[in-house]
């Protein structure tokens, strides 16, 4: 699958179960606006829906991953009602959420800076993997903005504590602070980057792609509940569903006869 004809502002390729979207405007850093936004919605969904297509990679061309909001964008909204900077970032606040409740597992591939809306699309991935040179910036709030949409998704990302200084001061962070304090899952070199992000996805395509479905639901169910009655009966279920499902009874009975799954090939 080739379908970059079908986007102005995007690349997306398939290699095997492997789908990759690249940002593709290096020349305005990837910065969005609305047609970027409606782009990576739709890109987002197709792939999602593909039956071969078991993991999604997310990445940029040029030196900067995303520089956040455009300017000929933010000049426009400048003079937005409010009724139509809501309808503006219900637009966004939408696409974020393609991401992050896609079925299949994305990662983030960070080779260069990602400012205020770019954290969105890092954290709104499963996983992200940075170059050592990437820095990444919640600069909001020097233009008297809040980082409202992307909130949380990066407050999940990066926890509280960390979101109280980078919300507040819109300080410039590395890859290895983002690396610290939980933003990105690895940071690697330009040459490696590639290969990080690889080893990821060979594992990700090596999982039962019922599983995986089933833990990125599992996670977004029971993160941040309260272990009661009620949760512990919801995850009683969820294994009992996924032990009689045909992916977990073939996935038991290969590890029991030393033999690989039927997803994998032969």
């Amino acid at each position: 699958m080739n379908s970059s004809n079908m986007f102005s502002t995007l690349e997306l390729h398939a290699e095997g179960p492997v789908a990759r979207i690249w940002l593709n405007r290096p020349e305005l850093r990837n910065a969005f606006d609305d047609e970027v936004i409606g782009e990576l919605s739709h890109a987002f969904a197709h792939v999602s829906g593909k039956a071969e297509v078991r993991v999604i990679v997310l990445g940029a061309r040029g030196p900067a991953f995303c520089a956040g909001a455009n300017l000929n964008w933010m000049r426009r909204a400048a003079d937005f009602t409010r009724e139509q900077n809501t309808q503006d970032a219900a637009g966004l606040a939408a696409m974020l959420r393609t991401i992050h409740e896609s079925p299949k597992p994305v990662i983030a591939r960070v080779q260069g800076d990602a400012y205020a809306g770019g954290l969105g699309l890092v954290a709104a991935c499963d996983m992200a993997v940075a170059a050592d040179t990437a820095n990444f910036c919640l600069s909001e709030v020097k233009i008297g903005l809040i980082p409202a949409t992307i909130s949380p998704y990066v407050l999940q990302a990066m926890g509280v504590r960390a979101a109280q200084r980078y919300f507040l001061t819109a300080e410039r962070f590395s890859a290895a602070e983002a690396h610290r304090i939980g933003f990105v899952h690895e940071v690697a070199t330009a040459e490696e980057l590639d290969a990080k992000v690889d080893a990821l996805a060979k594992a990700l395509c090596n999982a039962s792609p019922a599983a995986v479905r089933a833990c990125k639901k599992l996670i977004a169910d029971v993160a941040g509940r309260e272990i009661d009655d009620a949760l512990v009966a919801q995850t009683v279920q969820g294994i009992a569903d996924i032990r009689a499902s045909d992916e977990g009874r073939e996935g038991v009975q290969s590890f029991l006869q030393k033999r690989k799954p039927s997803w994998l090939p032969a």
